[in-house]
């Protein structure tokens, strides 16, 4: 397919980190978010990135911004487990229209098949507007394996990640039509939502 057909997106990426954003240490979500919404989407895309403290008020600016910058998908990455800093589910809750509760229950089945801990983990997918926002893990690794989901050693799928449904999700909310490479994450339609080349 002529990518230049294709719609283009604008995609909000928020790292949430105390020390990241004190510049402590370099971040490392904002790259692993960019690089691997780059390799799944065969979009042009725009990305808005945000590095930002763990502060409740100071994330929910940020998504609030970023919806009203017309970015169709916001993910953040960091600030979703249960220490006292950790806000971020807050923080998006505090501005969603509607939760959408399936997203946290797969991300946190998929973390269960590396570490026991995962039953720990806050992440939670929310509507605002015609945009969806969702809460990642914090490590690179995690982040990756959450939205690609679990393949076995020749390729095969054996867990669907969860952006396996997030283009439908966006479809279904009003927003831009995304074309994702199957060698990354094979999306599901049903057969009247998919798009024809045009």
């Amino acid at each position: 397919m002529n990518t230049d057909k294709l719609d283009s997106i604008k995609i909000g990426i928020v790292s949430i980190s105390d020390r990241a954003s004190m510049g402590v240490y370099e971040d490392k979500g904002l790259p692993a978010l960019k690089e691997w919404l780059s390799r799944a989407l065969k979009n042009p895309i725009t990305f808005e990135p945000r590095l930002i403290p763990d502060e409740q008020p100071a994330i929910s600016a940020a998504l609030v911004d970023l919806v009203d910058a017309g970015c169709a998908l916001v993910v953040t990455t960091g600030g979703t487990g249960p220490a006292p800093r950790d806000v971020t589910p807050e923080a998006t809750l505090a501005v969603a229209d509607r939760e959408m509760p399936g997203f946290g229950e797969q991300m946190r089945q998929i973390s269960l098949h590396f570490v026991p801990t995962a039953i720990l983990s806050r992440q939670c997918a929310v509507i605002r507007g015609k945009c969806l926002i969702i809460n990642l893990p914090g490590q690179p690794k995690s982040i990756k394996e959450t939205l690609e989901g679990l393949k076995d050693s020749e390729g095969k799928q054996l867990v669907a990640g969860i952006f396996a449904a997030v283009p439908y999700c966006i479809d279904l909310i009003g927003g831009p039509y995304m074309e994702a490479d199957d060698s990354v994450c094979k999306v599901f339609r049903p057969k009247t939502a998919i798009r024809t080349a045009r």
